[in-house]
């Protein structure tokens, strides 16, 4: 597929976001290829072993509801810059270099972890599945996934990503049922009882929501606000396929990492302890120990095509952040940017990072805290880039202090630096539940308003204040995810109302827009005829961008 979608002369715009054109059905399947990673199967797994049946479902539901809180604020988004190629290109345009490189250099972060933990995954099924050892396993992903993405980039991404989701869900519909029955059926959960803890084997478990759900409630909504890998097809899609897309993708995402997930809980009641007391290792090892040669080459598949589908999304990601907002802005500047430059500088970035993601995957660090800790850092960007969207008064001031205020305060508090007793750990819990009203807040901001935003915050304050003040504090992850929401907010919130500005959101399609002017048509991606109504609108935009290098 890669080759047969490979120009000899590449365009750059189309390298980044394919024309921003992509219909319906190509886009909703790379957005669950996407989120559908092989991490999350291994760490919804490893939730499962952990917290018992509740962990897996704290896992997906939480990360499914998030990739519909997408679809509203992303429609506000491509609203004010229809035609841009990353977040940190758009607070650019907002505010200024500062906030830019903030945005751009926690991607790069994030993407960095994202593809270090993808192939940690690869290593690891290779290892078990194969006469291959770890090191070996790591470096033939690493290759496979390079290799298909190098020369065209995001298109390459997004349509090796329809394939690699209908082999994905087609092997997951197969593979739970097989191990499910072959591992003893209903007897299992029966005989293998005595292996839970009482939380559990308890549905409402304390312990999976304070210790999973309630940290990936956070984590997650900064993935979807602050992660360029969804921020990559949210520019990409038809600007009117945006609600269908994200809609798609979270019932595919929810029912297959739930559906994973369940393995781990098998482990459980099967009394199975993970190779070398690695986590990572239970979903092969589980494979290896029921499945025959047909189902396991069959398994083999799903966790390839979901490790490579986000793999490939991430190099994308980082190929543009290097194009787009270091190359693209802050090195030529955007009149002066050369489209054949920028596309060497993405595919210098892809070979690049994936050496370091190999360097740092021979560490085989553990997946679930790598996921929850970038969540965390992004917690500290989600107010002020939303904010940016909606409100004339946030400055670049307010963003910038306000998210290194936040980091400031998480990081400590994340890796517990210092005492949490007697009023230091009083202290931290107000910031906590404020942080809790903030989170459930902007979710009601996004479908219902500011007004129903506020009542819910309000209320979610006043009712959680009574059981959380005391205790949060326990839950480092949890709290320092929290925190750094509230802390942003605060900060942000207090520099804006002192400010002047009265910013014209106008001025950010204007600052924003193709680098390459030759742009052909992507019809390959173009699988729903726009409607002349989109056409008008793009020509426009095409318009105004073009005045604006003028």
């Amino acid at each position: 597929m890669s080759i047969a979608i490979s120009r000899k002369k590449e365009n750059a715009d189309g390298y980044m976001t394919a024309g921003n054109k992509i219909g319906f059905g190509i886009s909703a399947a790379s957005m669950t290829a996407t989120w559908i990673w092989a991490s999350s199967m291994y760490a919804s797994a490893t939730s499962g072993y952990t917290y018992g049946i509740s962990g897996p479902i704290h896992y997906g539901l939480w990360g499914a509801l998030m990739i519909l809180l997408i679809y509203p604020f992303g429609r506000r988004i491509r609203k004010v810059a229809p035609r841009a190629h990353t977040m940190a290109e758009v607070m650019h345009a907002r505010h200024g270099r500062s906030s830019q490189l903030m945005l751009a250099g926690s991607n790069v972060l994030g993407s960095l972890i994202s593809l270090t933990s993808n192939f940690i995954a690869g290593g690891a099924l290779v290892s078990m599945l194969s006469p291959f050892s770890f090191g070996q396993g790591i470096l033939i992903i690493a290759a496979g996934v390079l290799l298909h993405t190098l020369w065209s980039g995001f298109r390459a991404s997004v349509l090796t990503d329809f394939a690699q989701v209908i082999a994905m869900l087609g092997a997951v519909v197969i593979i739970i049922p097989a191990v499910f029955f072959l591992a003893g059926g209903p007897s299992m959960f029966v005989e293998g009882a005595k292996n839970l803890t009482p939380q559990q084997g308890d549905f409402f478990s304390s312990d999976a929501f304070l210790n999973q759900g309630a940290p990936y409630i956070a984590a997650v909504l900064a993935y979807a606000i602050g992660n360029q890998t969804i921020a990559q097809r949210l520019f990409a899609v038809r600007e009117d396929l945006i609600k269908r897309t994200f809609v798609t993708a979270t019932v595919g995402y929810g029912a297959t990492i739930i559906g994973i997930g369940m393995l781990g809980v098998m482990a459980l009641y099967l009394g199975i302890e993970p190779i070398d007391g690695d986590p990572n290792n239970l979903i092969p090892q589980i494979a290896a120990t029921f499945l025959g040669p047909v189902l396991l080459c069959l398994f083999f598949i799903m966790i390839i095509g979901s490790l490579a589908s986000t793999a490939d999304s991430d190099l994308a990601a980082l190929s543009s952040i290097m194009m787009a907002d270091v190359y693209g802005q802050n090195i030529a500047g955007t009149k002066n940017a050369n489209p054949q430059t920028m596309l060497l500088v993405g595919r210098i970035t892809m070979i690049v990072a994936t050496g370091a993601a190999l360097f740092f995957a021979s560490g085989q660090m553990n997946i679930l805290d790598l996921l929850v800790f970038v969540g965390a850092l992004w917690g500290a960007l989600v107010f002020p880039v939303i904010a940016s969207f909606y409100w004339k008064k946030v400055t670049n001031l307010a963003f910038s202090v306000s998210v290194l205020t936040a980091l400031a305060v998480f990081i400590p508090v994340r890796f517990e630096w210092f005492s949490m007793a007697g009023a230091t750990g009083i202290i931290f819990d107000v910031l906590s539940v404020i942080g809790i009203g903030i989170v459930l807040g902007l979710m009601a901001f996004g479908f219902f308003g500011k007004r129903v935003a506020l009542i819910v915050a309000g209320v979610a304050i006043v009712a959680s204040a009574p059981f959380a003040i005391g205790f949060l504090h326990d839950y480092a992850v949890l709290s320092g995810s929290l925190v750094a929401y509230s802390v942003s907010t605060i900060v942000c919130t207090a520099l804006s109302f002192r400010s002047k500005m009265n910013f014209d959101f106008d001025l950010i399609k204007q600052r924003t827009g193709d680098f390459d002017t030759e742009n052909p048509e992507d019809a390959l991606l173009d699988t729903v005829t726009p409607t002349s109504s989109a056409d008008n609108t793009t020509d426009s935009n095409d318009e105004s961008a073009d005045q604006a290098r003028r």
